[in-house]
């Protein structure tokens, strides 16, 4: 197994490096690298600028309109996009229901929704979890009834991430009750525009308003938006959560957040702290073996060989180490990590200049730090909880 990158990859990585430099918007990467707040068109404007230039489906292949690149090259725009301080793609179209609609849609289905989904130009949403249904998928009760040429939509969902912008959203919606509870899913998309689907916001700690509840109530979905076939959804489901569990380890993204703890140590005093410097070494050791075991898998594709289905075991890797960071920071700033105004970080203020950059009672870069912290307890919760996916683990890769 060799984890060495080519010269031909080194040089890919060097064109992307150059082309995101170019293109990424500094208002955009500076908010990234300061863990301040996104809004909808800076999200947008960003899969907007990848969409022209055919890689907001970066894993996609020529066929349907991606790049057709390989899973290292794939590894490194994600790698590249990150340190250069690119907001995270929102999942939910490119990374989530794309695949599923390139592997289980009809023609006309993939020839109607991809584009929009490659240009940047539809907000997707996912409509999984519901109230008593999260690590438990197979007993959702939002239930689809076949009347003629529509399916008559009826039951909620939650914890829906930014299901406040959605265009559209992809749910798992029960229409059978015969059998075994996962036989009675199917997979559809609807129109959150249509008539009957409301969106009710929940906010978090951190005084944000992510996640949503979404009702439906008697809303009217026309058949052809069924993907695949009707009760064979939970198939498709399992398809996705793949796609999804990977995409959550995120190792990148560590990366470049523990430069910025790095940073955040070093401004507050704390870097000459041997024992504090201890757990920074600590971090870093398991985000390179985080690394190393994205590497692996990338490897065994390169080569040719069916990769460990580790989909679990990353997403339990990766989530813990995203709570880890956002912890040290805390630890880093102390008391002036506690003040969270989410009144003034509304109106985007993160220290004011006149002050000398100060937030009450610490430095501007303090001011997010609460609110990240608090955001970050759901990452071993959401794509299936830590120790749902221990079990899983426990089973199907060590034996």
């Amino acid at each position: 197994m060799d984890l060495n990158f080519t010269p031909d990859e080194l040089a890919f990585r060097a064109r992307i490096r150059q082309w995101v430099a170019e293109n990424l918007p500094a208002d955009i990467s500076t908010k990234v690298h300061g863990a301040l707040r996104l809004t909808r068109e800076d999200l947008q404007r960003w899969a907007r600028i990848l969409g022209k230039q055919g890689w907001l489906g970066w894993g996609w292949p020529k066929e349907f309109g991606g790049p057709g690149w390989t899973a290292i090259e794939r590894h490194l725009f994600e790698e590249e996009c990150a340190l250069a301080g690119a907001p995270r793609v929102i999942p939910f179209g490119p990374v989530m229901v794309a695949p599923v609609i390139m592997a289980f849609g009809n023609r006309a289905q993939q020839e109607r929704f991809l584009p929009g989904i490659a240009s940047g130009e539809v907000w997707w949403s996912q409509g999984y979890s519901e109230p008593g249904s999260g690590s438990d998928l197979a007993s959702v009760k939002t239930r689809a009834e076949r009347k003629g040429d529509y399916y008559v939509v009826n039951g909620q969902k939650t914890w829906t991430t930014l299901g406040q912008y959605g265009d559209w959203i992809f749910c798992l919606v029960r229409t059978s009750t015969d059998g075994k509870p996962q036989t009675g899913i199917s997979f559809l998309l609807i129109d959150m525009k249509s008539p009957g689907v409301s969106v009710r916001p929940i906010i978090l700690l951190d005084g944000e308003h992510e996640v949503n509840e979404v009702f439906f109530d008697n809303v009217e979905v026309p058949a052809d938006q069924l993907i695949g076939q009707e009760n064979q959804g939970w198939t498709y489901a399992k398809y996705l959560l793949g796609h999804e569990r990977t995409n959550i380890a995120d190792v990148n993204r560590a990366k470049r957040e523990l430069e910025r703890l790095k940073r955040i140590a070093k401004l507050e005093g704390v870097w000459d702290d041997q024992r504090f410097r201890d757990q920074i070494a600590l971090l870093e050791v398991d985000i390179v073996a985080l690394e190393m075991m994205v590497l692996r898998v990338i490897s065994a594709e390169r080569g040719g060989k069916k990769a460990l289905d580790v989909a679990g075991l990353l997403k339990i890797r990766g989530s813990e180490i995203q709570q880890r960071y956002t912890e040290l920071m805390m630890l880093a700033a102390g008391p002036y990590s506690l003040p969270h105004i989410a009144e003034a970080m509304d109106a985007g203020w993160q220290g004011d200049a006149g002050l000398g950059g100060q937030w009450p009672g610490g430095a501007g870069h303090c001011a997010p730090l609460a609110s990240v912290y608090f955001n970050y307890r759901k990452t071993t919760i959401y794509g299936g909880s830590n120790e749902v996916q221990r079990n899983i683990v426990a089973q199907t890769v060590l034996g």
